[in-house]
């Protein structure tokens, strides 16, 4: 068994709600050793041997079964998740205002023209990267204050959610980095 990072698409959010310690328990149920959880915005930790793919899946049912809700998840691997964490075109911006570097892990993977259509709506020293199905933002003056949310939508950019890096690092020490 190995350590799984499992993000939630709009949990907790927009009247989704799974509380996380129903989230542990529906985990528990699935057989997925020692779940954690981190915050109440869709971040789960588990051992599992399963596949990504097939835990996605079951996940995904569980969540549906369960609570009535079609969410999606993303599942990855602690070496995913170190990757992820290396492939940060922003260290610099991390280090020093982590609140304000997000990850965007992807499904799918990044719609085709979805890098260019984001950076155009960039503005005030914004900025976006793509690395390895991630996307990466630099919000300066902070992500509320950024039109990119409020316009690169799922349908623009493919599925995924968003973490800032304080969550990623967080979720890196939860599965031994």
């Amino acid at each position: 068994m190995t350590h799984r990072v499992i993000l939630f698409r709009g949990m907790n959010t927009g009247g989704v709600r799974a509380p996380v310690g129903e989230q542990r328990e529906m985990a528990e149920a699935m057989g997925l050793a020692n779940p954690r959880t981190l915050q109440a915005s869709g971040n789960l930790v588990v051992e599992s041997a399963m596949a990504t793919d097939a835990l996605e899946a079951a996940i995904e049912a569980e969540m549906a079964r369960r609570f009535g809700v079609k969410i999606a998840a993303m599942v990855r691997t602690p070496e995913q998740w170190a990757a992820l964490i290396a492939a940060n075109p922003f260290p610099q911006e991390a280090a020093d205002q982590p609140s304000r570097v997000v990850a965007m892990v992807m499904k799918d993977g990044i719609k085709p023209g979805a890098l260019e259509a984001v950076q155009a709506l960039c503005r005030d020293g914004e900025a976006v990267e793509a690395k390895a199905g991630v996307l990466y933002f630099w919000f300066p003056h902070g992500q509320g204050q950024s039109e990119i949310f409020k316009k690169a939508t799922p349908r623009m950019l493919g599925m995924g959610t968003g973490r800032n890096w304080n969550t990623v690092l967080k979720l890196g020490e939860m599965v031994g980095l």
